[in-house]
């Protein structure tokens, strides 16, 4: 794995700051030393190191010349070169920031990890904003086998930059080599636990075998049965298959097992709904609304529940507050509330409303169309891009 481009990106700002240093010094040092960064930025490397190694014979003590002459090495690979380099820089200014970081790099990219996470530990303490350092170290972890604290590592690289795509990548794999470890150990200690069998149903719902995850959900119930959970997991599955009253029996057992479950009592009243059950579902929402006021999407069910009723004006007032409660987030819920709100103003006899919510019906989804639309032109452009040849 190389330096990533993000980790390298912030090296001309660098260059930039270093540059105004050499300003006090020689007037040879401050040729090479401009020289080897204008070099580096263009990214003629030979040319940039040659100029960086006579910066360092100008001026041995400035730490700077050192620490670019390293990122030059690293850049070309020359990894024990960038080491020393690296950390000739470190022992002159041992706060210098980013000199532990390519120096962890270094070492990394040598295997040797113990030495790359000391550097790329010492580069967090130096300076604990760095995301790039964080999401290092966690990588090094990981190489040398400690996934637990790969994850600590990369959970604070991601909560420093959430959209950072190799942040995520490594962070999902550190998750995953401990979910990894942890079951095989709990099926180790207890092979016929109940706990092995919703796993394995999970494992198989993810992997969309739902027959199969079904039948290991089943298997944990029977071993289980009054596990709060068990019943609701069970009852998504069945949901996703359109089994509804295989779905709505395991969400009434599971409000039997948990009677606080607000996500289980929610799915029955939809389930309910659909069922055209609406006196049901009213029931079972309005106390989801008692426990979770302001539910834009409980509210939005509910008034499918009293429309169904033939409650037209009850209908349209969740209606209003399920928009009103969107709080303007451009959701699935916000946009068949002004649907639904277009239909039932129609029957009051209320053109002008009708109009207005259907306006904004059709603007929502307009908005989310071109925004799918423009998902898809991000995923194909970059699926061309990871097919094209390497330079």
């Amino acid at each position: 794995m190389t330096a990533s481009k993000c980790t390298l990106a912030c090296l001309s700002c660098l260059f930039v700051l270093l540059a105004a240093l050499a300003g006090a010094q020689s007037s040879p040092f401050e040729k090479a030393f401009r020289d080897g960064t204008a070099e580096m930025r263009a990214g003629h490397l030979e040319a940039a190191a040659q100029d960086f190694s006579k910066a360092v014979e100008l001026s041995p003590s400035f730490a700077e010349a050192h620490f670019n002459l390293g990122l030059v090495f690293l850049q070309e690979k020359r990894f024990e070169d960038a080491a020393s380099s690296l950390g000739r820089s470190i022992a002159l200014k041992p706060r210098l920031r980013g000199a532990n970081l390519f120096l962890g790099i270094a070492r990394y990219r040598r295997n040797e990890y113990d030495l790359s996470i000391a550097a790329l530990t010492r580069e967090t303490q130096i300076d604990p904003t760095n995301p790039h350092a964080f999401m290092w170290l966690g990588v090094a972890q990981l190489a040398k086998g400690d996934a637990t604290s790969a994850t600590t590592s990369l959970d604070r690289a991601n909560k420093l930059k959430p959209d950072d795509v190799d942040i995520l990548y490594h962070r999902g794999r550190a998750h995953m080599l401990v979910s990894k470890a942890s079951y095989e150990q709990l099926y180790k200690v207890s092979p016929d636990s109940w706990r092995v069998h919703q796993v394995l149903a999970q494992s198989f719902a993810e992997a969309d075998r739902l027959d199969d995850a079904i039948a290991e959900a089943q298997l944990a119930i029977k071993l289980k049965p009054d596990e709060p959970g068990l019943h609701e997991e069970l009852g998504n599955l069945y949901w996703q298959l359109n089994k509804l009253a295989d779905a709505e029996t395991e969400f009434q057992k599971e409000l039997e097992a948990d009677l606080e479950s607000t996500d289980s009592m929610y799915k029955l009243g939809v389930i309910s709904i659909e069922r055209s059950k609406p006196e049901v579902a009213a029931k079972l929402l309005g106390d989801v609304l008692k426990r979770t006021p302001h539910s834009a999407d409980a509210e939005y069910q509910l008034g499918r529940a009293e429309a169904q009723m033939g409650s037209l004006d009850d209908a349209v007032h969740q209606f209003e507050l399920a928009v009103s409660d969107s709080q303007n987030v451009a959701t699935e819920t916000l946009r068949q509330s002004y649907y639904q709100l277009a239909q039932l103003y129609r029957r009051q006899q209320k053109p002008q409303e009708s109009r207005a919510a259907l306006d904004s019906f059709m603007r929502l989804k307009r908005e989310a169309d071109a925004q799918q639309a423009q998902n898809l032109q991000g995923k194909l452009r970059r699926s061309a891009e990871l097919q094209q040849p390497a330079r």
